[in-house]
């Protein structure tokens, strides 16, 4: 288990990665966009507290590769994750399920920007705090994958509910994993929307016969996907 909460300047975050969040691929944006999304990145940082909290537990996968099962606190939790994920989770003899979050900070910051009655910058910091809190989710990586060294152990990429055919209904079921009702202060809505939205959570296998893959956009036929365009 492992849990953190990090200063902003730990974090790294590629402007690039920012304008991808808002449409730019290949082009550069304009030298006011670019201006506005350094500002609010500053800005940010006074406002922003960003954790993450990550478990470990003993789970096997379905022979049909469609479910994977976890030995919670309470009880086996079975995910009905699909085949897309629950291939690339083959071979893990353990999973960690974690969260990540820009923190609640982030509701104190979206209010100081809408007061200020500019579409453009809520536009703006939107794309920032959705960067941010991968940024976030990427640090919880690289500490994860410390841990695993000293076993000799691999990790999977890190798979959400909601993409790549895991339905979002099954968040309920992945916060019941945690001892907290809020993890790292994150809510989950009855529609299982988290908040602050600037969250994300999901499942890593890990084990010595697991593999990353550097891009897995290949595996997964969800072409509207934001993380495709990055």
């Amino acid at each position: 288990m492992a849990w953190q909460q990090l200063d902003m300047n730990r974090l790294d975050i590629p402007m690039g990665e920012i304008y991808s969040f808002m449409g730019y691929r290949d082009n550069e944006p304009d030298s006011q966009t670019r201006e506005m999304t350094e500002y609010l990145l500053e800005e940010s940082m006074q406002f922003l507290r960003p954790q993450f909290k990550y478990l470990f537990f003993d789970g096997t996968l379905s022979s049909d590769f469609m479910q994977f099962t976890l030995q919670g606190p309470a009880g086996p939790v079975t995910f009905d994750a699909g085949k897309i994920i629950c291939r690339q989770l083959r071979g893990a003899s353990r999973f960690a399920v974690f969260v990540a979050t820009v923190g609640t900070g982030y509701f104190q910051w979206t209010d100081a920007v809408k007061r200020r009655d500019d579409m453009f910058q809520t536009y703006v910091m939107d794309s920032v705090g959705s960067q941010i809190v991968e940024s976030v989710a990427d640090y919880m990586e690289t500490i994860l994958q410390g841990e695993l060294d000293a076993k000799g152990f691999h990790r999977t990429n890190r798979f959400s509910p909601g993409y790549c055919g895991w339905h979002v209904s099954e968040q309920p079921k992945l916060f019941s994993l945690f001892e907290e009702e809020r993890p790292c202060g994150i809510e989950l809505t009855e529609s299982c929307l988290m908040l602050p939205v600037k969250s994300v959570s999901g499942v890593i296998g890990v084990g010595p016969e697991v593999r990353y893959l550097p891009y897995s956009c290949n595996i997964c036929d969800m072409k509207m996907c934001y993380k495709r365009h990055r």
